[in-house]
């Protein structure tokens, strides 16, 4: 039986001495589907430099004692990238009014224990604290129905991200690259997830 977890939400600088957990975790758990990611140490901490760099940016960490069990991301979508702001210009949406939900994983021993609602929460009240948003959003790997590696049974997260008011945006959709397992690199299309994001209370 695993223990009580916690959850700490850290950024800037805080975050650098957890990049190798952070890395390690992400690697594990992006292995599997959807995104079938075959990663690479060097090009997460390149990738998660970029959030110890953003004194906006939050990293949500969930730890079983000690051990780093889970992790979720956020930053303004200003600071990203400009393919993940492509999408938002060609709807006319501004991306600086925008927060977005990086990535959530989490072990899979600790799923379905509320640790994924923390998350979106954790993360959605930093994006208030900082002021000046008025959209919540992520992007989610689009995978073929009929996918002969989809494993059987499997249930995606759809349902969940709907009752936390995200609703996909058909047409915002952007192509990332990535090492797939057994396949090498390709481009993925990844479409966006939003919701308003209110004031706070």
């Amino acid at each position: 039986m695993h223990g009580a977890f916690s959850l700490d939400s850290l950024w800037g600088a805080a975050l650098r001495p957890h990049l190798d957990a952070l890395a390690a975790l992400r690697i594990a758990v992006f292995r599997d589907w959807p995104y079938l990611y075959d990663g690479d140490v060097a090009y997460e901490r390149e990738y998660l430099e970029a959030y110890a760099c953003s004194p906006r940016s939050v990293v949500v960490l969930a730890r079983d004692g000690e051990a780093v069990v889970g992790a979720s991301t956020g930053l303004p979508l200003a600071e990203d990238g400009a393919e993940f702001q492509a999408p938002w210009r060609a709807r006319g949406i501004d991306p600086a009014t925008v927060f977005y939900c990086g990535e959530s994983v989490l072990l899979p021993a600790y799923r379905g224990r509320g640790i994924g609602h923390a998350f979106f929460d954790a993360r959605e009240a930093h994006a208030r604290a900082l002021g000046g948003f008025a959209w919540c959003a992520f992007a989610a790997v689009d995978r073929d129905e009929g996918d002969p590696r989809r494993p059987p049974g499997h249930r995606g997260n759809e349902a969940f991200w709907g009752k936390r008011g995200y609703v996909r945006q058909p047409g915002m959709t952007m192509q990332l690259h990535w090492n797939e397992v057994g396949v090498g690199e390709v481009a993925h299309p990844l479409t966006f997830w939003m919701r308003p994001l209110e004031a706070a209370a």
